[in-house]
């Protein structure tokens, strides 16, 4: 009865078990007519200052030729006969460009749907066939991959590279070169669609997930209104994939409103992104757990000067509280912050609220602005009390409308109160704190057992021999499932598979323990950081049958 007095003093209700957030609530534009174009010419900067950087060129954009450039892009796309509720298609690498083609086609209507750049020609098509779009934006490296679909393509190039196109191709800087005078008037709604973002399809099919600008809105809000302590100039590094809902709207759009400089990194390499951190002071670093490990166990950190950052921020997959308290004690000037969302959420359900005494380590924070949640038994569909685990329930202003053409998904991911069931599995302490356990996926089933595979990779992270490590089921006769671990090693290290089997099992109840080995020279990931277990599920499979 303490635990649940005290919960409710952390926006738990004992009368319906509804956790409500006790953050400032946000107030979202009431006029159907401020969309998220509409929301930045309101809220966002109109100075000198510098939005955008390329950290490999140097180039710069500031906010006041930003809004040039986006409107300028706007008249350009009109003049391809884009109209509004067309569909453009984006494949590319982060770029300067990104933001600025997205506001362009916002600005008279137009929808976006953004595509990871290592999808094959087969996953495009796909994606292409299904949000209807009418136009692929790419660059010269990954033209192979769409040349084929037959649709008209504008092509993100160097002035150089410009001079080799085809004929059929147009050139982004044609659009750049467009009369913004000539910007057609379109009415725009709030309630209307403003991106459609794929699912990563690694725990199921892929789905496309219909933003509205409200959603969008209401993250950037959301974010605002948890605002860290303000530094003098805000510095954010964008190397997040912008077509991942993490990098696009919680890290990208978001910022645009909070004055601060986003300096882009088109991709992840280790010395670049130090490099980067170093030469532009950032102050500001969002991060998914693979750099979490990196930061924490790479001898690289104490070759470069880092003491600009502020703020850490990690997301997209569960961080372990041990490999959280590592990398507070290697960067202890930094806060340290986790979060939790999800394409379906428009990125953001929770966040951190740091705290002096690093109690948040652990968890995935407090519930954002306007945002509800439950804990559901996944058998009985009962609300639970705090620290008991089921399925966690959202809902909120940045939920999404529905998966594109699927009325059967969105039926059973949305019901009829709003709830959103999000699939993965966690608890709330009675701080109002929640814990993602994992995915209901990916649990291993043991003999009755619910074992979850985060759980024990966070412990495997504790070995000072280990790198990186996943977990996996391995179909099972006696048991129906049983942990198997992939591990990377130091390349130094000479542990052996006995070894590691034995670290784990002191700490871990019997039902838990690993029963295989494997070491592996990396972890398969996608972008955002994610495991990509059916890789390594049927790689266990084949081992086995040897």
């Amino acid at each position: 009865m303490d635990v649940i007095e005290t919960a409710e003093g952390h926006g738990f209700s004992r009368k319906d078990r509804i956790w409500r957030s006790v953050r400032i609530p946000i107030q979202i534009p009431e006029d159907e007519s401020v969309d998220s174009v509409e929301f930045f010419n309101q809220r966002g900067p109109d100075t000198d200052a510098v939005a955008l950087v390329d950290a490999i060129s140097g180039e710069e954009i500031s906010y006041k030729k930003f809004r040039v450039m986006f409107r300028t892009v706007g008249s350009g796309l009109h003049s391809l006969g884009l109209k509004k509720g067309d569909v453009i298609l984006l494949l590319s690498p982060n770029s300067i460009l990104y933001p600025v083609l997205i506001y362009g086609c916002w600005s008279i209507g137009v929808i976006v749907t953004t595509v990871n750049p290592v999808n094959t020609t087969y996953e495009i098509e796909k994606q292409l066939k299904d949000s209807g779009a009418r136009m692929i934006f790419t660059v010269p490296a990954l033209y192979s991959k769409v040349e084929k679909l037959g649709k008209p393509v504008v092509m993100i190039a160097t002035a150089e590279e410009e001079k080799s196109l085809p004929k059929s191709i147009t050139p982004f800087s044609k659009l750049l070169s467009a009369d913004p005078s000539n910007l057609p008037k379109v009415i725009r709604r709030q309630s209307e669609t403003a991106a459609l973002l794929y699912s990563s399809g690694t725990t199921g099919m892929s789905k496309g997930v219909v933003l509205t600008h409200r959603n969008i809105i209401a993250v950037i809000l959301q974010l605002l209104n948890d605002a860290p302590p303000e530094v003098r100039e805000r510095r954010y590094m964008v190397m997040l994939p912008m077509y991942h809902i993490y990098g696009l709207a919680v890290v990208t759009l978001a910022q645009f409103i909070r004055p601060g400089t986003l300096v882009i990194l088109p991709r992840f390499e280790p010395e670049l992104f130090f490099r980067t951190i170093e030469k532009y002071r950032i102050t500001d670093l969002p991060v998914v757990p693979p750099i979490i490990i990196m930061l924490t166990k790479s001898k690289e950190v104490d070759r470069y000067d880092l003491s600009s950052l502020v703020e850490l921020t990690t997301g997209a997959a569960p961080c372990g509280i041990e490999l959280t308290k590592e990398l507070h004690a290697r960067l202890r000037s930094v806060r340290i912050r986790q979060g939790f969302g999800m394409t379906e959420t428009t990125g953001l359900v929770g966040v951190n609220e740091c705290r002096p005494d690093l109690s948040h380590f652990g968890s995935t924070g407090t519930l954002v602005s306007n945002m509800e949640a439950k804990i559901v038994d996944i058998s009985t569909g009962k609300a639970l009390l705090p620290y008991e685990q089921g399925e966690i329930w959202v809902r909120g202003p940045n939920v999404m409308k529905e998966y594109l053409n699927n009325v059967k998904e969105t039926a059973s991911t949305i019901d009829s109160e709003g709830w959103l069931h999000t699939g993965d599995l966690g608890y709330y302490d009675k701080t109002g704190q929640l814990h993602v356990v994992d995915r209901l996926k990916e649990l291993i089933k043991f003999k009755g057992f619910q074992v979850a595979p985060a759980e024990l990779e966070a412990l495997l992270l504790t070995h000072p021999q280990i790198s990186d490590a996943a977990v996996v089921p391995l179909p099972d006769d006696k048991a129906g499932e049983v942990p198997v671990a992939y591990v990377v090693k130091d390349p130094t290290s000479n542990l052996t598979e006995k070894e590691v089997i034995a670290f784990a099992a002191e700490k871990v109840s019997p039902y838990k323990r690993l029963h295989r080995v494997t070491f592996i020279a990396a972890i398969p990931k996608s972008p955002s950081g994610k495991i990509l277990r059916r890789e390594l599920s049927l790689l266990a499979k084949q081992k086995a049958k040897l």
